[in-house]
């Protein structure tokens, strides 16, 4: 496990607000650390890089698919996005050179997801 992924998993995954999370490199283009059992496709990595430099209004109307469920935006600025579905939520912050995308499951409480994920 490398720090990335150890600073994914103590600072996201043990508060229990969060269920999976992965970091994307802008630069890169890819994730570069997930905490375990968590894949996002190239092709989900690329569109969340592209929705703060292209589709953010896009997203803030319309919403957002990621792997394959649709989530339906709730807020949304230059630095974040707050997504949700009847399954749970997806959160997605941006810093000048990472991406960090996490989930979590219904029943958990989405406001502290996004100020754990916004803290990291």
């Amino acid at each position: 496990m490398n720090q990335l992924q150890a600073l994914l998993n103590d600072s996201l995954i043990r508060t229990e607000h969060v269920e999976n999370a992965a970091i994307i490199d802008i630069k890169e283009r890819q994730v570069c650390a997930s905490t375990f059992g968590f894949n996002v496709p190239p092709e989900n990595a690329l569109n969340l890089i592209s929705t703060f430099y292209k589709n953010l209004l896009q997203v803030r109307r319309g919403g957002l698919c990621f792997k394959e469920k649709y989530y339906k935006c709730v807020r949304a600025d230059e630095h974040s996005i707050y997504l949700q579905n009847v399954h749970g939520g997806l959160i997605v912050v941006k810093t000048k050179t990472f991406i960090l995308v996490a989930t979590y499951r219904v029943g958990m409480y989405p406001s502290v997801c996004v100020e754990a994920v916004e803290k990291l």
